[in-house]
């Protein structure tokens, strides 16, 4: 599939050079809890600066389908290149370039998980994850295979489809073009390229979620977030991890 992309809305360019990966985010909870800073700066490499939004830190985590994922020049495997992935992010800056920093990604993809630490630093683990989508109603449960931390929950969607208006929080949370990683003993990012999120406002059930109460975040109730959201999703260009000058 060939897909052009929007890039009138960029906060900054992309590089010159080609892309190094295709492929679609889809049917993604937004579970995210406001978190104490001074926490947060344990996992934070050297370099990169907490990003806030009016003095508060955010962390998401975010259940979701990666499909079709694949080199720029090749096809999608069938078995191999869509698979549920879960992730614990929060939000960081570098240079005047915001971006996503990764505290950890579960994925139920074993080559993944062998490659991209390799390839670009993500801390990915191997976990039995799923993910049944119904409409407006997302359902997730994931229990990683090394230590067992789980995340189990639902969330429906309220409301009609919007996009981020400037200024706005959800245009902090969302509207990110780069990735911060630590490879190799440097700290480094890659960029990405997707049209602007469309989502709704969605209301959470979660069971289980030792998957963030494994981080010292300060967060009070992890089984309620501070703001919760659907989105159907985007289509994505990546690019290969650059050094930082």
């Amino acid at each position: 599939m060939v897909k052009s992309i929007r890039r009138d809305h960029l906060p900054f360019p992309m590089p010159k050079r080609p892309h190094s990966l295709v492929q679609q985010w889809r049917y993604l909870s937004f579970l995210h809890w406001e978190v104490d800073s001074e926490k947060l700066k344990a996992y934070i490499p050297e370099g990169l600066e907490i990003d806030f939004f009016n003095g508060k830190s955010y962390v998401g985590v975010i259940p979701f389908m990666m499909k079709n994922v694949r080199p720029r020049l090749l096809p999608s495997v069938p078995g191999i290149s869509t698979f549920p992935e879960f992730n614990i992010r929060t939000y960081v800056t570098k240079n005047g370039k915001p971006g996503v920093l990764f505290l950890t990604l579960d994925a139920k993809s074993r080559i993944t998980c062998f490659y991209a630490p390799r390839a670009y630093g993500l801390p990915y683990n191997y976990a039995k994850c799923q993910l049944k989508i119904e409409e407006n109603y997302y359902s997730w449960k994931s229990k990683r295979s090394k230590n067992g931390y789980e995340l189990e929950g639902s969330c429906i969607a309220v409301g009609e489809e919007l996009q981020a208006k400037s200024g706005s929080l959800e245009e902090f949370l969302f509207e990110r073009y780069s990735l911060y990683v630590e490879h190799k003993k440097s700290t480094r990012m890659a960029y990405t390229l997707h049209d602007p999120w469309k989502f709704r406002l969605a209301k959470a059930e979660l069971k289980t979620n030792s998957f963030v109460e494994s981080f010292n975040l300060g967060i009070k109730d992890p089984l309620t977030p501070d703001l919760v959201h659907i989105s159907d999703g985007v289509y994505v260009h990546t690019w290969s991890i650059e050094n930082l000058e």
